[in-house]
């Protein structure tokens, strides 16, 4: 059943989470999945537009759609930060791997054998990876193809560049086990190059998240506060008609047109656009991708918005009876 409703995915789509289905190592046939994603997130958007729109007296149709969508962007990042926390882990076992490959190589094996033998269950989803090169090896398949496939397989450039320098050893001819060593040890320098740059970027790090998780929800707060007296404040406030009527000067006082709920409503959504862009920017820096800030985002939005409401409930418990508000 769940596959007819997989048909109703465009194309580009479907492709893209089918990827992102074999790059997060999720064991799931692709047609059923999407089809079971389909069918439980319609489900699931009613039920919340029902009962949120009601909520907030908004239409049904608007939450529901809103919800729907939300799902899926929800379930792509779930997808994508997995896939990459797959390949991150192969990117830290890849040295040691090589090395293995090419102390096999020197040992006498021959090129699959000392590739077999390179798999070690403290490699996890990396030896799937190369048992499965193994099984294809055996039952015929070229050594070149079954690599290739295993690349693709795997959400990382630096194995795809690997991958790629054992093929072409490979077809040269040269001495491979000096090759693998040679990428194994430029890996494992990369990795402290990397290691080194985050740590001297962590000042700039710090400073955004504070910028975004207290800084500025605590001056939208006192902010939003404030127009919220200035209303009441200007409300309250009547000029005589003859102060106005004596003198040249046109002297009024108009009520604020922008509501304190459309200031409130505004510095959260604001409140949250910074905490998203700040996240990515965090991700960026600290781990050289935008996406990388995605696991920091719930928290980032969650502590904003609590110590928003925190700044503007302490203001007003302690200026709140001084200004009528």
């Amino acid at each position: 059943m769940y596959r007819l409703f997989s048909l109703l995915y465009p194309k580009g789509l479907k492709k893209n989470f089918g990827e992102m289905l074999v790059y997060a190592n999720i064991k799931f046939e692709q047609n059923t999945f999407l089809g079971f994603i389909f069918v439980y997130n319609i489900l699931m958007s009613a039920v919340l537009g029902f009962f949120l729109g009601a909520f907030y007296g908004k239409p049904f149709w608007i939450i529901s759609l809103l919800t729907f969508f939300i799902i899926y962007i929800a379930l792509y990042f779930w997808l994508l930060i997995n896939a990459d926390k797959k390949a991150k882990f192969i990117e830290e076992v890849l040295p040691d791997a090589l090395q293995l490959m090419a102390s096999n190589l020197r040992a006498g094996f021959t090129t699959d054998r000392a590739l077999l033998l390179a798999a070690r269950p403290e490699f996890g989803p990396f030896q799937e990876e190369i048992n499965l090169v193994g099984k294809q090896i055996t039952t015929g398949k070229p050594i070149t193809s079954s690599l290739k496939e295993m690349s693709k397989r795997i959400r990382s450039d630096k194995l795809e560049r690997t991958v790629n320098l054992i093929i072409s050893g490979l077809q040269s001819g040269g001495r491979l086990a000096d090759l693998l060593q040679e990428t194994s040890n430029d890996l494992k320098n990369q990795a402290l190059v990397d290691k080194k740059i985050r740590t001297s970027v962590n000042m700039y790090v710090i400073f955004i998240i504070i910028a975004t998780a207290a800084g500025a929800p605590m001056l939208f707060g006192l902010s939003s506060f404030l127009v919220e007296v200035m209303t009441a404040t200007i409300k309250s406030v009547e000029i005589p008609s003859q102060i106005t009527a004596s003198i040249d000067i046109p002297l009024s006082l108009k009520a604020i047109a922008i509501s304190p709920e459309f200031v409130k409503n505004y510095a959260i959504i604001s409140i949250i656009t910074t905490a998203i862009f700040g996240s990515f920017i965090v991700g960026l820096i600290s781990k050289g991708k935008e996406k990388e800030g995605i696991r920091m985002l719930p928290v980032l939005i969650i502590i904003s918005l609590l110590l928003f409401f925190l700044v503007r409930l302490v203001a007003r418990s302690l200026l709140g009876n001084l200004f009528g508000v």
